[in-house]
């Protein structure tokens, strides 16, 4: 009995003996939200002196990402404080197990400990929730513009910070997609765009703010602009459906100023028959058609990596809208707006 008490005693020391990282999870969130970005600190304790690095290896995790591959790093005296940031991605969050390993000239034993089930909290928000959770989100700008006759198209660009920025999506809209993003757990910026009832004036989502522990509200007014989002120049193309009657009254009020002037003989008069007349040439110009490749990708807004939303099965022309450094806006088929590469025109 007594030898076999040594024989254990002395296994249990020589693992001691060979131990050289003295490893735990140091600070744990006590709760956490599904969605959240969240930190988990290790402390790790080398009795070797000499080594290059620490690494770790994770496994058996469950319902979250690690977002870092390199760890923010402090040290307090011996200790070693090593801090990851994750995503809770399911509402059943279990932390990894972690191997450690000491890097050095000299190959030592690793070091294991077993990840902890964290508390998770889901949100229970009401339909206009932007699916973001973020300590902050800012509105940096938007733009309101007229997308088809039942529908106005707004986009917009916010900056948050610990947020997975990409997560973002709304309820309740006509058409919605990212146009871009830059992503980061500390800072993120994202341009987003929303299809939604003309007949609205605002458009609200909120955000659950974790600093505040609190839904937040924003607002973006819906005020219809000519001009376009990113570039200078209009999303809406020139309305022709009303152009015959807009040249009868051009014309009648042109008549009326030959008639003014045959009874008053005053020159005065002739800026009544001059303008009607240059406007009823401007109605009469034909639109300039495109000539679009086949395979063309048709954009919704002139941005690089912009949502597509139809390619071209044959080559043919459209009636071209405008045009900017890059993109040529065009009007489809279906009476839609479309912007198209340089690149993509065969008359370009």
């Amino acid at each position: 009995m007594i030898k076999a008490f040594l024989l254990v005693l002395l296994f249990i020391s020589s693992l001691y003996a060979n131990k050289v990282i003295y490893l735990s999870y140091d600070e744990i969130p006590t709760r956490i939200i599904q969605g959240e970005i969240f930190t988990v600190t290790l402390k790790a304790l080398s009795t070797v002196k000499k080594y290059d690095d620490i690494s770790y290896e994770f496994s058996n995790s469950r319902g979250v990402k690690i977002l870092d591959d390199i760890p923010i790093r402090e040290k307090k005296g011996k200790f070693l404080y090593d801090t990851f940031h994750l995503l809770a991605t399911s509402n059943v969050v279990k932390l990894p197990d972690v191997n450690a390993t000491l890097i050095a000239s000299q190959e030592y034993n690793s070091t294991f400990i077993q990840g902890k089930k964290l508390n998770v909290i889901q949100l229970n928000p009401k339909n206009n929730f932007s699916n973001i959770i973020a300590n902050n989100l800012e509105l940096n700008d938007y733009k309101t513009t007229s997308y088809d006759n039942k529908h106005n198209i707004i986009v917009f660009v916010v900056s948050a910070e610990n947020t997975n920025i990409d997560a973002m999506h709304f309820k309740n809209v006509y058409k919605q997609g990212k146009e871009s993003s830059t992503n980061s757990y500390l800072t993120s910026k994202i341009t987003y765009f929303v299809v939604i009832d003309k007949r609205a004036e605002h458009f609200s989502f909120t955000y659950f703010n974790l600093l505040k522990n609190s839904f937040e509200l924003i607002d973006i007014p819906v005020i219809v602009d000519d001009d376009s989002v990113t570039t200078q120049s209009d999303l809406r193309p020139r309305d022709q459906s009303h152009d015959m009657q807009k040249m009868y009254v051009a014309a009648a009020i042109a008549i009326l100023g030959f008639i003014l002037i045959l009874l008053k003989r005053r020159i005065v008069y002739l800026i009544l028959i001059f303008l009607p007349l240059g406007y009823i040439l401007y109605l009469s110009m034909p639109q300039k058609d495109i000539c679009i490749k086949k395979g063309a990708q048709i954009h919704l807004l002139p941005v690089d990596n912009g949502t597509i939303f139809e390619t071209t099965q044959t080559q043919y022309s459209l009636p071209k809208e405008g045009q900017t450094d890059h993109y040529i806006k065009v009007k489809l088929n279906n009476n839609k707006i479309g912007w198209v590469k340089n690149e993509d025109t065969c008359s370009y």
